[in-house]
Parts: structure tokens; C-alpha cells; sequence
């Protein structure tokens, strides 16, 4: 095991070097929240498919695959169809917004701060619990690697990526994430992936072990799939932590291919958790827990060496998408939340330019604080991580895509939206259980009843918000910068 600790200790050890380097480069708010929005097609594709494809898509893809075999691929899948979605019919018009929030955009879209200001509570809720999902599955990783007890393993993983996140904001992070993309590429698909189907004896192999069910494309259940969608897949279109990663691109044309290419990945990366899981069910068919299933064929089937690199793997996934969801925390937090408490929301990327990069990075610590205190708090992940995405698209769904899609939205139908879908999502998980479908059915519901009757029944939004809305969905409004020096790797 001596090698496989040196590959973590290099890996671990490069990425707080990446955080030194990017802190050279975040010298202004732009810089430090979105890149300078300079990024070109390989880097943003790469970094894009690193942070949405986490810990839950890597170790939780392989246990339902395990679970249920290929049709466990279905969860990894839909997320992968969300960034497909959102790449191709949004984000070119999202990145001409040239904003560093969702809650900006409807702002921007609806006329004044009271739409604002509550979605970017609902949007804080839902970084921060994905952020702290992501760190507790360091006690997994940490478990297998040096036998460390649970607290240790958050704090241990949690700090790494607070340091290099605090120190360069999202040039940091959009390093450590092009590496983590590599190393999940390699690790994942290159290695782990053809070596699981060889132990396992070949797909003929897995075939006549395993129940014809194993195999068959809708095996997970049609509801589970269809909740997925509407959990996932809608997700990835209104979700902060994925909207910053937009704002890096250097131009439309970069967001819209760029993530289609990453979404494409995604579903090459479902398939192919669901076949290492499946192989682990022929391996090693009693595991206590399905998701024991990736630790268990990495430190049992592959060689020292191999190992270490898979095991980098699993980190890196983790990692970026930590990093990712506690960088959109944090600038949620500062900007949609205090900011506007204070009284002082700067538009302009190069104001303060100092203290507005030392102000974010405060936040960066902060959150990152109180992230890792929340992960050793909290044991059920599904549970969380449930909540996260329920409040996210019961409360947030409709009046996002309704800004973007339907012009006769107002103010006053996107604010009962949030309230009404977000009021019936606690509501219903309080009566029905945190993991029952009904509460994002019925919750998605009542959001779009109440945006579309109230919009109806309220004043149209104002003329010259809605030709300043065009004006900036066009590229030409006041912020929309002179494009920078390009970064076309």
C-alpha cells in the first residue's frame, strides 16, 4: 500500500499547489468568481463534467449498478441529460447575461430585489447541503485509504479543498478540476471499468450469474426513473453551482458546445458505473451495503500502483464537485445575501476590486467552516441531499424557466412560486418522509400554479425592464463587457 499512499500524498499535495498558483491570477471579482470568463471549449468541457459528476455519481453510480445493474446507470444518466438540456437551449443566453448569480438573473429578468433576495436564500440552502454531502463521502475514501475514523476524514478532505479553494476562487478550482477530470477518466473508465468486467468473467460471464432483470433497461422502475428526471435533470438547469460554470465560458459558443461535450461524458460515465457495479454483484454478491461495492473491487481486484490512481480518482470526483457547490455557496452567500443586507451590491466587476476578492474569499473560509462542522453533524447523505434538490427544484424551477421562456411572468407569480412550491416541499416531506416522491410532485405543482395564476392576475412586468432584459440576453447590456484574453485550452 506504500505506492497507493504516495499517489494520494502527490495528488493531495499538487492540488494546494494549484490553489497557490491560482490565488496569482484572482486579482478581481471576475477572476476569482467565474475565471475572468475567459474559459475556452477543453477546459470548460472538462471542468464542467468534472463538477457535476461527484462522489454520488462515482461511488453511488456503482452501488445502484450493483443494486440493479445496468439500469442503475439511470441517476448518472439524467444528470447528464440536464447539462445536455442546458447546454443546448440555455446557456448561450445565460453567459451573455454576464452575471455571477441565478438570483442576478431574475433581478435582471423581473425588476428589483424581492425575487432576489428569497431565491438566493433557497439557493444558499440547496449549495451549501450539496456541499456538505460531498465532504462526508471523504470518511469513505479516507476509511478505505488510511483507516482514519469519520471526523478526522471530513476534516482532512474538507480543509484541502477549503485551502485551495479559499486561496484562488475559481481559477483554483477550475485547475484542480481539469487534473480531477483527467484522473477520473483514467482511473474510472481506462482502468477500473475493463479490469471489473475481466474479474468478473466477461459480460457472458456476468450474464449467467446474474438475474435477466441485471440487463434489462428499465429495471430500476419506471417512477424511480421519472423521479430522477424531474430531480436531476431539472436540476442541472437552475442549480448555482452549475450557472457559475457557464459564466466561465468565454462565449456562447463556448457554453453551448463545450457543455454538450461534457454532457455527452456524463452518459458514457453512467454506463460505464453500472457495468463496475454489476461486475462487483457477480464478485462479490453479500455485501453488507451496495454501497461498499466501489471500495471493495478497488481494494480487493486491482494492483498497487492501479489502486492508488482509482482511489485519486474517487477523491477527485469528490473534490470537484466540493469545490464547486462551496465556491456557488459562498458567492450566494456574499453577494445575493449579505450584500444586499448591507445595502451595497456592486455591479461592476473591477470596483473594490481588492476587497471584493478579499471579501469572497472571507466567505469561501467561512462557508467552508461550517460545511465541514454540518458534514460531521449529519450521517444520512441521501437524506440531505434529498432536501437540497427538492428545495432547489420545487422552489426555484418555475420562475427560472419561466423568465427565460415566457415573457408575460411578473415579479410578484415568480415570488408566490418560491413560496408556494418551497412551503408544500417542507410541508409534504414533514408528512410523507424526506425520501417519499410526493413532496417534488406535489411541490413542482404548486409552483407553477401559483407563477402562472399570479402572473396572470398582476400587473405585466414593466416595458423597460423587460427591453433591458433583451437588450442583455442579446450581449449588449451595460455589463456586458469587451470580451478578455482568451484561455483557449
Amino acid at each position: 500500500m506504500v505506492v497507493d499512499y504516495a499517489v494520494i500524498v502527490v495528488y493531495l499535495a499538487g492540488m494546494l499547489a494549484m490553489g497557490w498558483w491560482g490565488m496569482r491570477r484572482a486579482r478581481s471579482k471576475s477572476e476569482f468568481l467565474v475565471a475572468g470568463r475567459r474559459l475556452g471549449p477543453a477546459m470548460y468541457s472538462g471542468t464542467m463534467a468534472a463538477i457535476v459528476l461527484g462522489g454520488a455519481s462515482t461511488i453511488g453510480g456503482v452501488g445502484l449498478g450493483y443494486r440493479y445493474g445496468l439500469s442503475g446507470a439511470w441517476m448518472v444518466f439524467t444528470i447528464g441529460l440536464g447539462l445536455l438540456a442546458l447546454s443546448v437551449f440555455f446557456s448561450a443566453r445565460i453567459a451573455r447575461l454576464k452575471v455571477y448569480t441565478v438570483s442576478e438573473m431574475l433581478d435582471l429578468r423581473y425588476g428589483g430585489g424581492r425575487a432576489g433576495v428569497i431565491s438566493g436564500v433557497v439557493m444558499w440552502a440547496y449549495t451549501l447541503m450539496l456541499a456538505v454531502t460531498s465532504t462526508i463521502a471523504y470518511a469513505t475514501i479516507f476509511d478505505v485509504l488510511f483507516d482514519l475514523n469519520r471526523t478526522v476524514a471530513i476534516v482532512l478532505g474538507g480543509s484541502i479543498v477549503v485551502a485551495y479553494s479559499t486561496l484562488g476562487g475559481m481559477w483554483s478550482i477550475t485547475i484542480t478540476d481539469m487534473v480531477q477530470f483527467v484522473v477520473k477518466t483514467i482511473g474510472v473508465l481506462l482502468l477500473l471499468l475493463p479490469i471489473a468486467v475481466v474479474k468478473a468473467g466477461g459480460f457472458s460471464e456476468m450474464k449467467a450469474q446474474l438475474p435477466a432483470d441485471y440487463f434489462a433497461p428499465l429495471g430500476i422502475g419506471g417512477e424511480t426513473i421519472f423521479t430522477y428526471v424531474l430531480i436531476y435533470t431539472f436540476g442541472m438547469l437552475i442549480g448555482q453551482d452549475i450557472w457559475q460554470r457557464v459564466f466561465t465560458a468565454r462565449s456562447d459558443r463556448t457554453a453551448k458546445w463545450g457543455g454538450t461535450v461534457a454532457g455527452t461524458y456524463c452518459l458514457v460515465y453512467a454506463l460505464a458505473g453500472a457495468v463496475i457495479g454489476t461486475a462487483a454483484k457477480v464478485l462479490y454478491p453479500n455485501l453488507g451495503s451496495a454501497d461498499d461495492a466501489f471500495a471493495t473491487i478497488v481494494k480487493d481486484e486491482l494492483p498497487v500502483g492501479v489502486r492508488g490512481l482509482v482511489l485519486a480518482a474517487a477523491l477527485a470526483a469528490v473534490m470537484s464537485t466540493s469545490s464547486g457547490a462551496l465556491i456557488a455557496c459562498a458567492t450566494v452567500a456574499n453577494n445575493d445575501i449579505w450584500s444586499r443586507l448591507r445595502g451595497a451590491v456592486h455591479r461592476g466587476d473591477d470596483r473594490d476590486a481588492h476587497d471584493e476578492v478579499r471579501g469572497n474569499r472571507a466567505f469561501i473560509l467561512v462557508m467552508g467552516v461550517a460545511v465541514i462542522v454540518t458534514a460531521i453533524a449529519i450521517d444520512n447523505v441521501v437524506e440531505a441531499l434529498t432536501v437540497a434538490y427538492n428545495l432547489l427544484v420545487g422552489g426555484l424551477l418555475v420562475p427560472i424557466l419561466g423568465g427565460l421562456l415566457w415573457r408575460r411572468g411578473t415579479v410578484y407569480g415568480a415570488l408566490a412560486s418560491v413560496v408556494a412550491g418551497g412551503v408544500a416541499v417542507i410541508a409534504l416531506m414533514a408528512t410523507y418522509g424526506i425520501l417519499a416522491n410526493e413532496p417534488v410532485y406535489y411541490g413542482l405543482l404548486s409552483s407553477l400554479a401559483a407563477y402562472l395564476i399570479v402572473s396572470l392576475v398582476t400587473p405585466a412586468t414593466d416595458a423597460a425592464v423587460l427591453a433591458a432584459w433583451r437588450e442583455r440576453l442579446a450581449g449588449r447590456g451595460e455589463s456586458a463587457a469587451p470580451e478578455p484574453t482568451t484561455v483557449s485550452a
